[in-house]
């Protein structure tokens, strides 16, 4: 979009043919990897690096879950969950606060993180083509702290699963299509409303965290309407937006890290 009318406009325009405002380069101008080519066209890091996390944890679990005999890759053990940081509200009150993000990046079997993948495979690359990379890791980021924050505030029960950032994510695209005036907003906000409407009558299914997914709804939509969408590259806008989302890295590598001390220390 463009940054000063909030239009609609494809990545090769310099100029806004709705305003004439210089756009320059977007601070989203990313391209794929090399090593991906054409097999994988719409790809971007963010997005490929979480899924690369969500896979490598769900291994790590599977193969934990087989050793003790307790599951195995289709079905992780609700023991395994706990020790490797999953939801649980009594030991997220005596302090274990980084289980509000571990939480978001394990999954309980395999339909669970397929699922989880296919629509983060999509999902991501749209979001962070519009909202570029900074945003879209701060939106992905604080909308699965929300969500499981709720989920805890709703619910004792163990809890896991990438839905709840998901639902964020759905949640700042849903809320880009209502700050834009292009006529193609309409289109937009249409349809992932749609989708939102779709995934909630999901959540109404047994074993769904509904509260996880409402609540990362809330805090997508939320930040995705404050960030709007990149400006200049090297403007202050976007050296803050960098550095938000460097401190969202750097607090997720210290709830694993926790999640990994409590993990040997038996907790």
């Amino acid at each position: 979009m463009c940054p000063h009318c909030r239009a609609f406009i494809t990545i090769h325009d310099r100029v806004c043919p709705y305003c004439n405002e210089p756009v320059g380069p977007r601070a989203s101008e990313r391209r794929p990897a090399e090593f991906i080519g054409g097999f994988i066209p719409h790809a971007r890091f963010n997005t490929v690096l979480i899924l690369v996390i969500n896979f490598g944890l769900y291994l790590a679990t599977s193969l934990y879950s087989m050793q003790a005999g307790a599951g195995g890759a289709l079905d992780i053990d609700m023991r395994t969950l706990l020790e490797f940081g999953a939801k649980y509200p009594p030991l997220i009150a005596a302090g274990q606060w980084w289980r509000l993000i571990t939480a978001g990046f394990l999954h309980g079997g395999l339909m669970h993180i397929l699922m989880n993948s296919w629509v983060l495979f999509d999902l991501g690359a749209q979001v962070e083509d519009v909202f570029g990379a900074s945003r879209m890791w701060v939106i992905y980021f604080l909308a699965n702290v929300v969500g499981f924050y709720v989920s805890s505030m709703w619910s004792p029960a163990v809890s896991v699963g990438a839905s709840a950032a998901l639902f964020g994510l759905v949640g700042a695209m849903l809320a880009a299509g209502m700050r834009s005036r292009h006529p193609m907003a309409g289109a937009i906000r249409g349809m992932y409303l749609r989708w939102t409407i779709y995934m909630l009558i999901f959540s109404l299914l047994p074993g769904i965290d509904m509260a996880a997914h409402v609540g990362g709804l809330a805090g997508g939509f939320g930040v995705g309407y404050l960030a709007a969408t990149p400006r200049y590259e090297g403007s202050t806008t976007e050296r803050v937006w960098r550095v938000a989302s460097w401190l969202c890295v750097l607090i997720t590598v210290v709830a694993f890290l926790d999640m990994f001390m409590a993990f040997r220390r038996g907790v």
